[in-house]
């Protein structure tokens, strides 16, 4: 009877053990999945836009141009400030507005002229942008950063002479 008592225990401890395995198994899986969930939606996930033959064709006039913004903060070209804009931002009740004041960092200083020349084009462009984002699309850091890219890409398209390398924020009121 002794014997029996061994044999019977034997299935239930490996039926214990066979339990814990899966669960931890369950375990790291869903913390594995919950990570990358994470990863997806904490990244950015914009993508550059597809090319299409206008684009393409000013990329290939344009083999100079600078096509991201300039990250070397030592090496600073020359600057071209821009008057205050005060808009709306994009929001349910319109009650947000946004002061900027802005200085863009040219490649050449010959670029200056077609500025002048295009600067009714540049505020257009800038008012345009400004009034698509929403609060919570300038509040933070990263969402500043992604409106500078999207400022110099947009700025960028329209010139012909040289291109703008960074975009500084010299002002920037949200009320």
């Amino acid at each position: 009877m002794a014997e029996e008592k061994k044999v019977d225990e034997e299935p239930k401890k490996s039926g214990s053990k066979l339990v814990l395995i899966i669960i931890i198994i369950l375990l790291v899986l869903i913390l594995v999945g919950g990570g990358i969930a994470a990863y997806f939606l904490l990244s950015d996930n914009t993508q550059p836009p597809v090319n299409n033959a206008p684009q393409a064709q000013a990329r290939t006039n344009n083999q100079n141009r600078v096509t991201s913004r300039n990250s070397d903060l030592t090496q600073i070209g020359p600057v071209y400030p821009l008057d205050q804009f005060i808009v709306n931002l994009l929001s349910q009740n319109g009650s947000r507005f946004l002061k900027v004041k802005m200085d863009l960092e040219l490649s050449d200083a010959k670029l200056t002229a077609e500025l002048d020349k295009k600067k009714p084009l540049i505020r257009d462009i800038v008012i345009r942008t400004l009034t698509s984002k929403t609060y919570q699309e300038v509040s933070t850091g990263r969402g500043k950063e992604k409106l500078k890219d999207e400022l110099v890409d947009r700025i960028n398209s329209v010139l012909a002479d040289g291109s703008i390398k960074n975009i500084y924020f010299t002002e920037f009121v949200v009320q």
